[in-house]
């Protein structure tokens, strides 16, 4: 990155003697040797689209340039071969007698191993919102020029969360047991202050860190420092929509750059559309093509020009900060055959990476839809998507603890979720989770019951999947009324702030209540992350009766029993109904108390417990 700053000092000193300005070069550098050959810069400034581009450098190409409808972008096309080095290049924009010498730097590739590595069903992913987990700088809660300012006073406002305070409690999270960060998007959201942009969906610059977080750089030294310690990092990205306020929108590319809000309106959020074979022209298009909300402007994917942008703007990310992964919002509403062919590209050029989208749908097959298929889909759609966000799973968790147990309600319902896993080319692929920053907190969901909140945690590191946390999960916490549903469960960590009076980071700053829960969290999730058997072990179940579900993961080094029993009292097990696996083992430890049970005869199991037993010869 040391190179970056003196070559744009230079560029934008050039432009402005210039009789044309070069206001915007995206991406603002590339690589030599990437995984591929095709660039496209795209250019902006006054008239632009007027000029014709040149090069004049070893091993590097120029394929195609396309002026569009605004005279002032020019999308130029390069073949950049894998004999091109590393170095300086100048693009020459000619219009007759009019020069413009726009200098370009490829870089070199970094070689670090523990880069793009991928997460799967061995991780635990954390997911924050840096701007509510802590401020670990305040000198950037507000930046001159850019227009909302931080508002402690208003939970719908800026709170200073940032980098900084992610990096200062990578202890704790890594204490907790995780292996993995997800945070909300960290790209530059400069929206007006009404809207209240801190979730970061509202992208202004799709190649920038909101200044309020922090820097590029600081958010790949992170990124670094992460990777040090053995962990993974997960960046959330969104290809389909920008906000309103993104130097796009002063002046579009083209005519079709955004769908026109006018004929679609806002999105009927209807997500099954999608998939139903039966969708009307109608629905589709209104979900596809409809804005998020009026804020957010939804992007026309079928533009290959755009097409194109999104791609390499993922590419860019990836190769600059090393991430592990990504997770890709709103995945069902943009078009889903560019979708296909973005992840399709994504992975061919980094096959270690993973990537889950967010198909926020209600049932299993139309959550299955979305995972990559080995044969394709019977309507010949192949995603070639890895992972998805199971909401079926959370949405069957949250309400299995809160429903009068009947035949299809309760731990039966958990049952028939896992019973319909043949839709998934792979499960244990499925991102799985209890909530997240769109959904009230899981405490608050189990109506504030403890028993049910820890048999919820204890299911979730021992179901098939790759686990996901939400912050302040470690805790306990609870909803609280901070002005708006959505503010209610994105709470600010106490102690992330410097004016706070405890800190939950440190064992002295929590109550006596967030210190046992705590305890029990992380006992679990440190025990999981040596536990072969919920990271690659089969899954095995029996129909739930009497309010008891049973269930193991079976892998040649381990197996492990989960038992939920749902009743207030204790109850024995009948060791017979489950002699296949119990026959080849002579007891089990509780992982937590490392109590034995005698498996050579019928056992109790306490209520209101999920308890988890390593099954020994």
């Amino acid at each position: 990155m040391k190179k970056v700053f003196p070559v744009l000092f230079i560029a934008l000193f050039f432009y402005s003697v210039s009789s044309a300005q070069v206001e915007k070069i995206d991406p603002p550098f590339w690589w030599a040797s990437m995984p591929v050959t095709e660039l496209q810069i795209q250019l902006y400034g006054e008239e632009l689209g007027h000029y014709r581009a040149s090069v004049d450098y070893d091993g590097v190409e120029i394929t195609r340039q396309i002026a569009v409808d605004s005279p002032n972008y020019l999308f130029v096309y390069m073949d950049v071969s894998p004999s091109a080095k590393a170095g300086e290049m100048e693009i020459i924009l000619k219009r007759g007698k009019k020069n413009i010498k726009v200098p370009y730097e490829l870089q070199t590739r970094e070689t670090r191993t523990n880069r793009n590595q991928g997460f799967d069903a061995s991780d635990v992913i954390y997911l924050m919102m840096p701007d509510r987990f802590a401020n670990g700088n305040p000198d950037n809660d507000s930046i001159e020029g850019m227009l909302e300012k931080a508002n402690r006073q208003d939970p719908t406002k800026r709170q200073g969360g940032d980098i900084q305070g992610v990096f200062d409690h990578l202890d704790y999270i890594q204490e907790i047991g995780m292996t993995a960060i997800w945070f909300t998007p960290i790209i530059e959201n400069d929206m007006k202050p009404e809207y209240g942009a801190y979730h970061g969906y509202a992208a202004t610059d799709l190649y920038k860190v909101d200044r309020r977080y922090g820097s590029n750089e600081e958010y790949k030294a992170l990124i670094d420092e992460v990777h040090n310690r053995g962990m993974k990092v997960i960046m959330d990205m969104i290809n389909n929509h920008i906000g309103d306020q993104h130097w796009w929108m002063k002046d579009l590319p083209t005519k079709d750059w955004v769908h026109d809000i006018e004929d679609y309106g806002t999105t009927s959020f209807r997500g099954s559309v999608a998939s139903d074979p039966y969708a009307s022209k109608y629905d589709y298009d209104k979900l596809t093509n409809g804005w998020f909300v009026r804020e957010m402007p939804d992007l026309n994917q079928k533009n290959e020009l755009l097409g194109d942008y999104l791609i390499q703007n993922t590419l860019w990310w990836i190769e600059y900060s090393g991430i592990d992964g990504i997770r890709m919002d709103t995945y069902v509403y943009p078009d889903k055959d560019f979708m296909a062919k973005w992840a399709k590209e994504v992975l061919e050029a980094y096959p270690n990476l993973n990537i889950v989208g967010e198909a926020w749908v209600n049932t299993v097959q139309m959550s299955g839809f979305w995972q990559y298929d080995g044969d394709g889909k019977s309507d010949g759609y192949q995603s070639n998507l890895p992972s998805v966000t199971d909401f079926p799973f959370a949405n069957t968790v949250r309400s299995a603890f809160n429903e009068n147990f009947g035949w299809m309600e309760g731990l039966r319902s958990l049952y028939y979720l896992f019973a319909q896993d043949a839709v998934y080319e792979d499960p244990m692929l499925n991102v799985i989770f209890l909530d997240n920053h769109d959904m009230g907190r899981i405490f608050e969901t189990v109506r504030k019951n403890e028993q049910h909140f820890k048999m919820a945690y204890a299911f979730l590191m021992t179901a098939r999947g790759i686990p996901q946390v939400y912050y302040g999960t470690e805790l306990m916490l609870a909803h609280e009324n901070r002005g708006g549903d959505d503010e209610g469960w994105r709470q600010t960590m106490p102690g992330g702030w410097p004016d706070d009076t405890r800190s939950v980071f440190t064992e002295e700053g929590r109550t006596e209540k967030e210190a046992e829960i705590f305890e029990y969290i992380k006992a679990l999730t440190q025990w999981r992350q040596a536990a072969v058997a919920t990271h690659e072990g089969r899954f095995l179940h029996f129909v739930p009766e009497e309010n008891i579900y049973i269930y193991f993961r079976i892998h040649e080094q381990q197996t492990i029993m989960v038992i939920m029993n749902m009743n207030e009292e204790e109850r024995m097990i009948g060791r017979d109904r489950y002699r296949e696996i119990l026959d080849d083992f002579t007891k089990g430890t509780n992982v937590l108390d490392k109590a034995n049970i005698d498996l050579s005869k019928d056992f109790m199991v306490p209520g209101k417990t999920t308890t988890i037993w390593e099954l020994d010869k």
